[in-house]
Protein backbone atom coordinates (compact mmCIF):
# COMPACT_ATOMS: atom_id res chain seq x y z
CA UNK A 1 0.00 0.00 0.00
CA UNK A 2 1.08 3.07 -0.61
CA UNK A 3 0.00 6.92 0.52
CA UNK A 4 -1.04 8.54 -2.77
CA UNK A 5 -2.42 11.81 -4.58
CA UNK A 6 -2.00 13.94 -7.56
CA UNK A 7 -1.13 17.10 -7.83
CA UNK A 8 0.30 20.42 -9.80
CA UNK A 9 3.85 21.48 -8.22
CA UNK A 10 3.84 25.29 -7.46
CA UNK A 11 6.90 27.15 -7.45
CA UNK A 12 6.42 30.15 -5.88
CA UNK A 13 9.07 33.36 -6.39
CA UNK A 14 11.13 35.19 -3.51
CA UNK A 15 8.32 37.87 -2.69
CA UNK A 16 5.57 34.98 -2.25
CA UNK A 17 8.02 32.96 -0.17
CA UNK A 18 9.50 36.13 2.00
CA UNK A 19 5.70 36.57 3.39
CA UNK A 20 5.21 33.20 3.61
CA UNK A 21 7.72 33.30 6.03
CA UNK A 22 6.94 36.13 8.09
CA UNK A 23 3.48 34.78 8.40
CA UNK A 24 4.72 32.02 9.69
CA UNK A 25 7.33 33.67 12.03
CA UNK A 26 4.73 35.76 13.01
CA UNK A 27 2.55 32.57 14.51
CA UNK A 28 5.11 30.56 15.77
CA UNK A 29 4.01 30.77 19.08
CA UNK A 30 0.65 28.22 17.97
CA UNK A 31 0.61 25.14 17.39
CA UNK A 32 0.47 24.31 12.99
CA UNK A 33 1.95 21.75 10.66
CA UNK A 34 3.50 24.41 7.77
CA UNK A 35 3.91 22.97 4.61
CA UNK A 36 7.33 23.03 3.72
CA UNK A 37 8.58 25.36 0.78
CA UNK A 38 9.74 22.01 -1.45
CA UNK A 39 6.40 20.62 -0.83
CA UNK A 40 4.20 23.28 -1.44
CA UNK A 41 1.44 22.33 -4.44
CA UNK A 42 -2.04 21.72 -4.97
CA UNK A 43 -3.92 18.73 -4.95
CA UNK A 44 -6.06 17.55 -7.27
CA UNK A 45 -7.12 14.32 -5.56
CA UNK A 46 -6.17 12.75 -2.67
CA UNK A 47 -6.41 8.64 -2.90
CA UNK A 48 -4.97 7.75 0.47
CA UNK A 49 -4.19 4.23 1.36
CA UNK A 50 -3.98 2.84 -2.35
CA UNK A 51 -2.99 -0.76 -3.15
CA UNK A 52 -0.17 -1.05 -5.01
CA UNK A 53 -2.19 -2.61 -8.40
CA UNK A 54 -4.44 0.71 -8.73
CA UNK A 55 -1.47 2.78 -9.46
CA UNK A 56 -1.46 1.69 -13.31
CA UNK A 57 -5.09 2.61 -13.91
CA UNK A 58 -4.54 5.90 -12.09
CA UNK A 59 -1.39 6.78 -14.04
CA UNK A 60 -3.51 6.14 -17.10
CA UNK A 61 -6.47 8.48 -16.23
CA UNK A 62 -3.93 11.25 -15.42
CA UNK A 63 -1.89 10.74 -18.60
CA UNK A 64 -5.44 11.18 -20.55
CA UNK A 65 -6.29 14.03 -18.32
CA UNK A 66 -3.10 15.62 -19.08
CA UNK A 67 -2.69 14.97 -23.20
CA UNK A 68 -6.29 16.99 -23.40
CA UNK A 69 -4.76 20.12 -21.36
CA UNK A 70 -3.14 22.64 -21.77
CA UNK A 71 -0.53 24.65 -19.83
CA UNK A 72 -1.73 27.05 -16.50
CA UNK A 73 -0.18 29.84 -15.42
CA UNK A 74 -2.01 31.09 -12.03
CA UNK A 75 -1.12 33.50 -9.75
CA UNK A 76 -1.09 32.81 -5.38
CA UNK A 77 -3.62 35.33 -4.01
CA UNK A 78 -5.63 35.89 -0.94
CA UNK A 79 -5.02 34.39 2.52
CA UNK A 80 -7.65 32.35 4.30
CA UNK A 81 -8.72 29.58 6.32
CA UNK A 82 -11.23 27.01 6.32
CA UNK A 83 -13.42 26.48 9.25
CA UNK A 84 -14.70 29.03 11.80
CA UNK A 85 -12.91 32.05 13.47
CA UNK A 86 -13.30 30.05 16.77
CA UNK A 87 -12.32 26.87 15.61
CA UNK A 88 -9.91 27.35 12.23
CA UNK A 89 -8.77 24.03 10.64
CA UNK A 90 -6.15 25.41 7.76
CA UNK A 91 -4.84 28.64 6.88
CA UNK A 92 -4.70 28.46 2.75
CA UNK A 93 -4.02 30.97 -0.02
CA UNK A 94 -6.37 31.00 -3.28
CA UNK A 95 -5.68 30.65 -7.15
CA UNK A 96 -6.36 33.00 -9.88
CA UNK A 97 -8.43 32.47 -12.14
CA UNK A 98 -9.06 28.95 -10.80
CA UNK A 99 -11.49 27.72 -13.63
CA UNK A 100 -9.18 25.75 -15.08
CA UNK A 101 -7.81 23.86 -12.33
CA UNK A 102 -11.52 23.63 -10.98
CA UNK A 103 -12.51 22.32 -14.90
CA UNK A 104 -9.37 19.89 -14.25
CA UNK A 105 -9.81 18.40 -11.06
CA UNK A 106 -13.82 18.05 -11.82
CA UNK A 107 -12.19 15.99 -14.74
CA UNK A 108 -10.14 14.34 -12.98
CA UNK A 109 -13.16 13.01 -10.27
CA UNK A 110 -15.15 12.13 -12.65
CA UNK A 111 -12.73 10.15 -14.71
CA UNK A 112 -11.85 8.54 -11.46
CA UNK A 113 -15.26 7.67 -10.49
CA UNK A 114 -15.89 5.64 -13.46
CA UNK A 115 -13.49 3.46 -12.06
CA UNK A 116 -14.32 2.68 -8.25
CA UNK A 117 -13.02 6.16 -6.93
CA UNK A 118 -15.67 8.38 -5.03
CA UNK A 119 -15.95 11.95 -5.25
CA UNK A 120 -14.92 13.30 -2.48
CA UNK A 121 -17.87 14.82 -0.26
CA UNK A 122 -17.07 18.37 -0.47
CA UNK A 123 -16.92 21.08 -2.88
CA UNK A 124 -13.83 21.03 -4.77
CA UNK A 125 -12.06 24.29 -4.20
CA UNK A 126 -9.00 25.16 -5.82
CA UNK A 127 -6.13 25.80 -2.92
CA UNK A 128 -3.14 26.01 -1.77
CA UNK A 129 -2.49 24.89 1.90
CA UNK A 130 -0.16 26.47 3.70
CA UNK A 131 -0.83 24.97 7.42
CA UNK A 132 -2.99 23.00 9.32
CA UNK A 133 -4.25 23.85 12.54
CA UNK A 134 -3.35 21.66 15.60
CA UNK A 135 -4.24 24.77 18.59
CA UNK A 136 -4.50 27.73 19.08
CA UNK A 137 -3.32 29.73 22.74
CA UNK A 138 -4.60 33.18 21.29
CA UNK A 139 -7.42 33.00 18.28
CA UNK A 140 -7.77 36.82 18.54
CA UNK A 141 -4.53 37.62 17.76
CA UNK A 142 -4.29 34.80 15.00
CA UNK A 143 -7.13 36.50 13.66
CA UNK A 144 -5.37 40.15 13.74
CA UNK A 145 -2.37 38.19 11.59
CA UNK A 146 -3.94 36.48 9.52
CA UNK A 147 -5.98 39.93 8.29
CA UNK A 148 -2.15 41.19 8.04
CA UNK A 149 -1.58 38.92 5.35
CA UNK A 150 -5.02 38.54 3.42
CA UNK A 151 -3.31 40.18 0.07
CA UNK A 152 -0.44 37.78 0.38
CA UNK A 153 0.24 37.07 -3.55
CA UNK A 154 3.12 35.31 -6.12
CA UNK A 155 3.94 36.62 -9.51
CA UNK A 156 2.35 34.28 -12.64
CA UNK A 157 3.20 30.96 -12.17
CA UNK A 158 3.53 28.27 -14.87
CA UNK A 159 2.33 24.81 -14.70
CA UNK A 160 3.27 22.25 -17.43
CA UNK A 161 2.37 18.82 -15.59
CA UNK A 162 0.42 16.69 -13.25
CA UNK A 163 2.33 14.84 -10.38
CA UNK A 164 1.37 11.31 -8.67
CA UNK A 165 3.21 12.07 -5.68
CA UNK A 166 3.76 8.89 -2.55
CA UNK A 167 3.27 10.99 0.95
CA UNK A 168 5.67 9.04 3.25
CA UNK A 169 4.42 10.44 6.73
CA UNK A 170 7.54 10.80 8.71
CA UNK A 171 7.44 12.88 12.60
CA UNK A 172 8.79 16.05 11.25
CA UNK A 173 6.64 16.08 8.44
CA UNK A 174 6.05 14.32 5.05
CA UNK A 175 8.05 13.27 2.63
CA UNK A 176 7.13 13.08 -1.00
CA UNK A 177 8.18 11.06 -4.03
CA UNK A 178 7.31 11.70 -7.53
CA UNK A 179 6.44 8.48 -8.69
CA UNK A 180 5.35 9.78 -12.31
CA UNK A 181 4.66 12.73 -14.00
CA UNK A 182 2.02 13.80 -16.62
CA UNK A 183 3.13 16.79 -19.10
CA UNK A 184 0.12 18.77 -20.07
CA UNK A 185 0.40 18.15 -24.05
CA UNK A 186 -1.75 21.51 -25.11
CA UNK A 187 0.34 24.92 -25.37
CA UNK A 188 -1.27 27.98 -24.14
CA UNK A 189 -2.36 29.92 -27.36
Amino acid sequence: MKRLFAALKIYPDETFLSSYRKLKAALHHEKINWVAEQNIHITLKFFGETDERKIPGICSILNDRAETSSHLTLQLTGLGIFGSIYAPKVIWVGIEPFGQISFLMKNIHTDLAAVGYDNDRQNLVPHLTLGRIKFLKDKILFQHIIDQYKRISSEPIGIREIILYESILHREGPEYIELNKFPFKKELP
